[in-house]
């Protein structure tokens, strides 16, 4: 595998470890933006940080990153009606951060969409 994909798996990895991890640290944070017209908010966010986690440790072993990338991918596409609440919500304080509408956009138009992008990498394994 290049180096500069390797060192973006390791990334991607603690990113999505990082992440899932604190939905169980801070779950408040992720409860207020999850839209109300989802139901059981609280086992969605439990749900999410699982799979983060999950996922993130799949992306390891050669066998299941591809899977494991899929599956990150459709997490963040599950996680969209999130970001556009966020825009409508805005500013809305997320731990330390606050997301103002500018933030939110960003989010919206340009971060999901790369982080995408960068798990799509990952998701046609070539044996080296």
């Amino acid at each position: 595998m290049h180096k500069l994909k390797k060192t973006g798996l390791v990334v991607l990895i603690v990113f999505f470890l990082i992440a899932g991890a604190n939905h169980f640290r801070a779950p408040s944070s992720y409860l207020k933006i999850i839209p109300g017209y989802f139901p059981f908010p609280a086992i969605l966010n439990l749900l999410a940080g699982f799979f983060e986690i999950t996922f993130a440790i799949l992306l390891i072993f050669v066998k299941t990153r591809a899977f494991a990338a899929w599956g990150i991918i459709l997490l963040l596409i599950a996680f969209l009606p999130v970001h556009i609440k966020m825009i409508g919500d805005a500013p809305v304080q997320l731990g330390n951060l606050t997301v103002t509408p500018l933030i939110a956009w960003i989010r919206l138009i340009i971060l999901q969409p790369l982080l995408i992008l960068w798990a799509w990498w990952y998701t046609r394994v070539v044996k080296s």
